[in-house]
Protein backbone atom coordinates (compact mmCIF):
# COMPACT_ATOMS: atom_id res chain seq x y z
CA UNK A 1 0.00 0.00 0.00
CA UNK A 2 1.37 3.38 -1.02
CA UNK A 3 1.35 6.02 1.77
CA UNK A 4 -0.79 9.13 1.39
CA UNK A 5 1.59 12.08 1.32
CA UNK A 6 0.57 15.63 2.18
CA UNK A 7 2.42 18.91 2.29
CA UNK A 8 2.45 20.55 5.72
CA UNK A 9 4.43 23.76 6.30
CA UNK A 10 6.46 23.18 3.14
CA UNK A 11 7.42 19.60 4.02
CA UNK A 12 6.10 16.28 2.76
CA UNK A 13 4.52 14.03 5.40
CA UNK A 14 2.84 10.64 5.53
CA UNK A 15 -0.76 11.08 6.78
CA UNK A 16 -0.53 8.05 9.07
CA UNK A 17 2.74 9.24 10.61
CA UNK A 18 1.29 12.74 11.02
CA UNK A 19 -1.61 11.36 13.06
CA UNK A 20 0.81 9.29 15.18
CA UNK A 21 3.06 12.32 15.74
CA UNK A 22 0.09 14.44 16.83
CA UNK A 23 -0.99 11.71 19.24
CA UNK A 24 2.54 11.34 20.62
CA UNK A 25 2.84 15.11 21.07
CA UNK A 26 -0.52 15.32 22.83
CA UNK A 27 0.19 12.40 25.18
CA UNK A 28 3.71 13.54 26.09
CA UNK A 29 2.84 17.22 26.57
CA UNK A 30 -0.37 16.61 28.51
CA UNK A 31 1.31 13.98 30.66
CA UNK A 32 4.16 16.37 31.43
CA UNK A 33 1.66 19.12 32.26
CA UNK A 34 -0.51 17.01 34.60
CA UNK A 35 2.44 15.35 36.37
CA UNK A 36 4.14 18.71 36.86
CA UNK A 37 0.90 20.30 38.06
CA UNK A 38 0.35 17.47 40.57
CA UNK A 39 3.81 17.86 42.10
CA UNK A 40 3.97 21.64 41.89
CA UNK A 41 0.64 22.03 43.71
CA UNK A 42 2.28 20.32 46.66
CA UNK A 43 5.45 22.45 46.57
CA UNK A 44 4.24 25.90 45.47
CA UNK A 45 1.92 27.91 47.71
CA UNK A 46 -0.01 29.61 44.88
CA UNK A 47 -2.14 27.31 42.71
CA UNK A 48 -1.94 29.83 39.84
CA UNK A 49 1.85 29.79 39.93
CA UNK A 50 1.84 25.98 40.04
CA UNK A 51 -0.34 25.87 36.89
CA UNK A 52 1.86 28.47 35.16
CA UNK A 53 4.99 26.43 35.88
CA UNK A 54 3.18 23.27 34.84
CA UNK A 55 2.35 24.91 31.48
CA UNK A 56 6.04 25.59 30.97
CA UNK A 57 6.76 21.93 31.65
CA UNK A 58 3.96 21.06 29.18
CA UNK A 59 5.67 23.17 26.53
CA UNK A 60 8.88 21.26 27.17
CA UNK A 61 6.76 18.12 26.75
CA UNK A 62 5.71 19.41 23.31
CA UNK A 63 9.37 19.71 22.35
CA UNK A 64 10.07 16.22 23.69
CA UNK A 65 7.09 14.86 21.70
CA UNK A 66 8.46 16.51 18.57
CA UNK A 67 11.89 14.99 19.18
CA UNK A 68 10.37 11.54 19.69
CA UNK A 69 8.31 11.87 16.49
CA UNK A 70 11.32 13.08 14.51
CA UNK A 71 13.27 10.05 15.70
CA UNK A 72 10.49 7.59 14.90
CA UNK A 73 9.34 8.99 11.56
CA UNK A 74 12.05 9.74 9.02
CA UNK A 75 11.56 12.34 6.24
CA UNK A 76 9.57 11.25 3.18
CA UNK A 77 11.23 13.53 0.68
CA UNK A 78 13.88 12.34 -1.71
CA UNK A 79 15.95 15.01 -3.40
CA UNK A 80 16.91 13.97 -6.89
CA UNK A 81 19.42 16.14 -8.68
CA UNK A 82 19.59 15.90 -12.43
CA UNK A 83 20.70 18.16 -15.22
CA UNK A 84 17.82 19.69 -17.13
CA UNK A 85 17.77 19.26 -20.88
CA UNK A 86 19.67 22.21 -22.43
CA UNK A 87 17.16 22.48 -25.28
CA UNK A 88 14.31 22.71 -22.77
CA UNK A 89 16.17 25.43 -20.84
CA UNK A 90 16.73 27.42 -24.04
CA UNK A 91 13.05 27.04 -24.92
CA UNK A 92 12.09 28.41 -21.48
CA UNK A 93 14.23 31.49 -22.13
CA UNK A 94 12.53 32.02 -25.49
CA UNK A 95 9.12 31.73 -23.84
CA UNK A 96 10.15 34.19 -21.12
CA UNK A 97 11.26 36.70 -23.73
CA UNK A 98 8.06 36.24 -25.72
CA UNK A 99 5.96 36.77 -22.61
CA UNK A 100 7.86 39.52 -20.80
CA UNK A 101 10.03 41.13 -23.47
CA UNK A 102 13.78 41.71 -23.42
CA UNK A 103 15.57 39.77 -20.69
CA UNK A 104 18.43 42.24 -20.50
CA UNK A 105 22.16 41.70 -20.82
CA UNK A 106 24.59 39.87 -18.55
CA UNK A 107 26.99 42.83 -18.75
CA UNK A 108 24.37 45.00 -17.01
CA UNK A 109 24.10 42.72 -13.98
CA UNK A 110 25.86 43.45 -10.69
CA UNK A 111 28.80 41.18 -9.82
CA UNK A 112 26.84 39.50 -7.00
CA UNK A 113 24.13 38.39 -9.40
CA UNK A 114 26.68 37.11 -11.91
CA UNK A 115 28.33 35.13 -9.09
CA UNK A 116 24.97 33.59 -8.15
CA UNK A 117 24.28 32.66 -11.79
CA UNK A 118 27.68 30.97 -11.99
CA UNK A 119 27.07 29.18 -8.69
CA UNK A 120 23.77 27.79 -9.98
CA UNK A 121 25.32 26.86 -13.36
CA UNK A 122 22.99 29.26 -15.18
CA UNK A 123 25.52 31.82 -16.40
CA UNK A 124 26.52 29.83 -19.49
CA UNK A 125 22.85 29.30 -20.37
CA UNK A 126 22.17 33.04 -20.38
CA UNK A 127 25.49 33.80 -22.12
CA UNK A 128 24.72 31.33 -24.93
CA UNK A 129 21.19 32.69 -25.22
CA UNK A 130 22.53 36.24 -25.45
CA UNK A 131 25.09 35.19 -28.08
CA UNK A 132 22.46 33.32 -30.14
CA UNK A 133 20.08 36.26 -29.87
CA UNK A 134 22.74 38.62 -31.23
CA UNK A 135 23.59 36.19 -34.05
CA UNK A 136 19.97 35.53 -35.06
CA UNK A 137 19.47 38.60 -37.34
CA UNK A 138 22.77 37.83 -39.09
CA UNK A 139 21.65 34.23 -39.68
CA UNK A 140 18.33 35.38 -41.17
CA UNK A 141 20.12 37.74 -43.57
CA UNK A 142 22.54 34.99 -44.59
CA UNK A 143 19.71 32.57 -45.35
CA UNK A 144 18.30 34.93 -47.96
CA UNK A 145 14.98 35.55 -46.26
CA UNK A 146 13.33 38.92 -46.57
CA UNK A 147 11.24 40.51 -43.85
CA UNK A 148 8.05 39.17 -45.43
CA UNK A 149 9.37 35.63 -45.19
CA UNK A 150 9.70 34.96 -48.93
CA UNK A 151 12.95 34.27 -50.75
CA UNK A 152 14.69 37.17 -52.44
Amino acid sequence: MKPELYEVWGDTVDARHLVYAIAIGAVVSLSAFFVAQHFLLMWVESAQMARAYAMLVGILGCLAGGAISATLFKPKRHVVEHQADPAWRAQVLVELQNEFGDLGRLADLPPETVAELREMDLYDLFANYEKNLAAAPVADAASGLSVSGSRS
